[in-house]
């Protein structure tokens, strides 16, 4: 099957400019050579609309299906599938046909649309995080018995607590037997947890380093979910490789980052969309005075790390029923970032982190064939791109069709 699109302005990822009207041939799912006489199985006219890959999130949830956590500690495993197959779709039809899962049981989704069962993006994912008890992943309410010894382990479909190097070291070597692409440990406290100050530095620096041993044996990486300097330093300092928010980063942190080559992915949207449903959705006045002290160092943080030369991706770690909301990253980076920063995150350091240079974020020949057709250009208008429902005219994902605007 081939699908051809024809008069597009095609988006070229490394000027990052679009190049002019083009025709993009897709067969077998992949790139192949432009060539205007291409024959088609499937046509798409373009119109002289803009033609970019499809879009990437280095930093999803699909495991977490709702901001109510007294749910997702009851629910079964056909509740959870159901309500994880609708957000994969609807990641999808946003645009997402790539992404980055940075903690949860994802297997039974990933089988599902492997198998066409489901729709959904292309997934890297981290498997299970893992937490300190009483750390941000540590997500079980109400008291726990004392464990008898500190090799004793708790796990539910989001994250293992693991305490201990060894025990770190076990945790780790269990998630990458069972496939996960790189690691995810917790080194600070988070806005959504129940038992952990924000302001908390969690691990130690010999926990942190038998995390990044295990997973640089495996040739991946470690990603640190991390808010404070001091947090974010130890990280560093111990070889991981991503900082998940970041949000309260200072310039010496910054500095040290960019010397070491750590990413760092922002995820502004999220705590602008816990601000204004948080308190509708149930979450805890705790959390949201924990996330109105995030939310107000989020653009800052931006100008911090970029002007210290920190490669920047983007993400969006969005919980449950504010999913919707994913495009909206694109709008509130625009209040701090030029449209090509934003694009060069997404379609140059994502790729990069998730180890799928020339695979995903071209339009070059050789990769997957996912596109997004807008009606705005983005180098004018990037924030229009928050509402794909107006602003999109196709998505298309390994040559298929899966959005449409008069769907």
């Amino acid at each position: 099957m081939r699908t051809v699109i024809r008069n597009g302005q095609v988006f070229d990822t490394q000027s990052l400019d679009f190049v002019g009207e083009q025709t993009l041939a897709i067969e077998a799912g992949k790139i192949v050579a432009h060539d205007e006489a291409a024959a088609a199985d499937r046509e798409i006219d373009a119109g002289g609309a803009f033609v970019l890959p499809g879009f990437i999130d280095a930093h999803v949830h699909f495991r977490l299906t709702t901001l109510d956590f007294r749910k997702l500690a009851s629910w079964t495993e056909v509740e959870f599938g159901i309500a994880m197959a609708r957000l994969s779709r609807e990641t999808v039809h946003r645009g997402f046909t790539s992404v980055r899962d940075t903690g949860g049981d994802l297997r039974g989704l990933m089988r599902a649309i492997q198998a066409g069962a489901a729709v959904g993006p292309r997934i890297i994912q981290s498997g299970l995080m893992i937490s300190q008890t009483g750390g941000h992943g540590d997500a079980e309410g109400g008291e726990r018995p004392v464990p008898d010894c500190a090799c004793q382990m708790r796990h539910t479909a989001l994250g293992i607590v693991a305490d201990g190097a060894d025990a770190v070291r076990k945790a780790a070597r269990h998630l990458l037997r069972d496939g996960s692409d790189f690691l995810k440990i917790h080194v600070s406290g988070g806005v959504a947890s129940p038992s952990d100050p924000l302001d908390c530095v969690q691990y130690t620096p010999g926990e942190v380093a038998a995390a990044v041993e295990e997973a640089t044996h495996r040739r991946t990486y470690v990603a640190a979910h991390a808010y404070l300097p001091d947090a974010i330093q130890m990280a560093v300092d111990g070889g991981v490789h991503s900082i998940e928010h970041g949000n309260l980063i200072d310039a010496p942190t910054a500095k040290k980052m960019a010397e070491r080559n750590a990413v760092l992915i922002p995820t502004l949207v999220t705590y602008e969309a816990m601000k204004e449903l948080g308190a509708t959705l149930g979450l805890p006045a705790a959390n949201q005075a924990k996330n109105q002290t995030v939310s107000e160092a989020g653009l800052r943080s931006l100008d911090i790390a970029a002007s210290a030369g920190v490669a920047i991706g983007f993400g969006t770690d969005l919980i449950g029923e504010t999913q919707p909301r994913q495009n909206r990253e694109f709008a509130i980076r625009a209040e701090a970032q030029p449209a090509r920063e934003i694009l060069h995150s997404m379609y140059v350091v994502n790729p990069q982190l998730m180890r799928l240079e020339g695979e995903i974020g071209t339009l070059a020949p050789g990769a997957w064939g996912d596109v997004v057709i807008s009606r705005t250009n983005p180098l004018e208008n990037i924030a229009a791109l928050s509402e794909p429902e107006k602003t999109l005219t196709h998505v298309v994902q390994g040559g298929d069709v899966v959005w449409t605007s008069d769907h």
